[in-house]
């Protein structure tokens, strides 16, 4: 552990436990993470590349010979893999791949109490919180009654709301004077269950804050805004008290109804790539968590998938949907069109009539004001995280009395 830190990856070897390929499969991702990691810094040209590879082939080689000591070699390349990725990779990359591995199948290493899985909480600067008064009044003296809490999108973490040398969140406190705060969360639950536990965490955060919130907000990528809507549910059903100060709920990109590309598990190799630490795993085939294949149709609430196959042929099963009542709702959608036009592409992994609520169905959509709606032209569903235009629009929103 370096500076006391607990390092996720050291636990990368409870991915031997997973058994989700075959032993050549998982030795090729292992190998491949290897390379990537030992080559070296990518803006040098990757230096050590060449000699990584010398060194590793015959390595994993006798790896895939040996069958019967899968798990012991594995566990023992996977060790390797951990301690390259230390001392090689930043930290902010070796979280995007802990997220990484949470999208794709998160729900399994929950279900096998894997230490890999993520468990949820509240984070700022990117350290967690201690949701109780005196801890939050020592380690935020400047909370204000105005939070807003940010919610990453699937197999992704808090540090990737930075993009670009922009995030939304920093720019957000620093023009308007909030307090923002992130959540992390296992993106390969059940969006549902994830709702839950957020709602949870927001009731113990209304009551533990240093001062009274008058307006909380929160602000959803992608999954996140879906994770959103679901807490929001159920702190209506339960009865919970944070929701009376809910102000906002802003859904960035969110597909409210789906994402095609779902279906055939592409979803997972579009975040994968975002780094080059986390993007080997894409080449793990047919790996679609339970809070992936959720993305298919926009599922939200438990009956949405309770019961169900839900890699079976089935089509939206969902029933009639509502906004939380009371609280000013607003959609940002993603075009790679550059212009208005009568069919606007989507953002590459959204549609833009999904992101905005759009539905043939009058019982499934998600109507909310022209005014509450925004798109951002030739823009791709991870350049949402650094649009200018998404930025003008959080802005005059957060903006306006």
């Amino acid at each position: 552990m370096a500076n006391g830190r607990r390092h996720p990856l050291h636990d990368l070897r409870g991915i031997s436990r997973l058994a989700i390929d075959a032993t050549t499969g998982v030795t090729d991702l292992v190998q491949s993470m290897h390379d990537t990691i030992a080559g070296g810094p990518a803006v040098l040209g990757r230096p050590f590349a060449m000699p990584a590879q010398l060194f590793t082939a015959p390595v994993y080689a006798s790896i895939r010979g040996i069958t019967r000591l899968v798990g012991a070699g594995i566990d023992a390349a996977l060790t390797q893999c951990a301690r390259l990725v230390e001392e090689r990779a930043p930290l902010s990359e070796q979280e995007v791949v802990l997220g990484a591995l949470n999208g794709v199948f998160g729900d399994y290493l929950f279900l096998t109490k894997n230490p890999l899985a993520i468990e949820m909480c509240l984070r700022k600067n990117c350290e967690p919180l201690v949701i109780e008064r005196a801890s939050l009044a020592e380690r935020l003296p400047e909370a204000t009654n105005k939070v807003v809490v940010f919610v990453h999108g699937s197999s992704m973490t808090e540090r990737q709301w930075s993009r670009d040398g922009h995030d939304h969140s920093v720019a957000l406190a620093n023009d308007l004077g909030v307090t923002a705060l992130h959540l992390v969360y296992n993106s390969g639950l059940h969006i549902s269950v994830n709702g839950r536990l957020l709602g949870h965490i927001l009731e113990q955060l209304a009551r533990e804050w240093p001062v009274p919130i008058s307006e909380l907000s929160l602000v959803g990528h992608s999954m996140g805004g879906l994770v959103a809507r679901s807490a929001c549910h159920y702190a209506e059903v339960d009865g919970q008290a944070w929701i009376g100060s809910l102000r906002r709920l802003v859904c960035i990109g969110s597909p409210h109804h789906g994402a095609l590309l779902e279906q055939g598990g592409n979803w997972v190799g579009v975040v994968l790539g975002v780094s080059r630490y986390s993007a080997p795993f894409a080449r793990l085939p047919r790996i679609r968590s339970a809070g992936v294949t959720d993305l298919r149709y926009g599922n939200v609430l438990d009956e949405h998938w309770t019961g169900r196959d839900r890699f079976g042929a089935h089509g939206d099963l969902r029933r009639e949907l509502f906004l939380p009542r009371g609280v000013d709702c607003y959609f940002v959608a993603g075009t790679l069109s550059t212009q208005p036009g009568p069919a606007l592409r989507g953002d590459g992994l959204v549609s833009v009539d999904s992101a905005l609520g759009r539905h043939r169905s009058p019982q499934l959509t998600l109507a909310v004001p022209p005014s509450h709606e925004a798109i951002a032209y030739g823009t791709s569903h991870l350049g949402l995280l650094s649009s200018a235009q998404v930025y003008e629009a959080l802005h005059r929103w957060f903006g306006s009395a």
